[in-house]
């Protein structure tokens, strides 16, 4: 799905005006990571992944959200950042 299609549905969803956006394609997943504000001037983090599947049907695209508000983002960072760290632990 095309970036602009992408958010031309979340504003017409009612998820706020996209102020930046980067997009990473990893395999058969697409991820866009927003910076959105409401109509209020509320800044949000919204974290989409596209995933293609192959069903009976022909390829579907499944389309997962969260969103992560900005009085949740330092803590949301800082434990993500924790377990980067662990992840490069395990792997020696």
């Amino acid at each position: 799905m095309n970036q602009d299609v992408l958010s031309q549905i979340d504003v017409a969803d009612g998820y706020g005006e996209s102020l930046y956006t980067r997009v990473v394609k990893a395999g058969h997943r697409t991820y866009f990571i927003d910076l959105k504000a409401t109509r209020s001037k509320d800044y949000f983090i919204s974290l989409t992944e596209l995933r293609k599947k192959n069903t009976p049907n022909g390829v579907v695209t499944e389309r997962n959200k969260v969103f992560i508000f900005n009085e949740d983002i330092e803590k949301i960072s800082e434990s993500l950042n924790d377990v980067i760290a662990k992840i490069a632990e395990f792997s020696k």
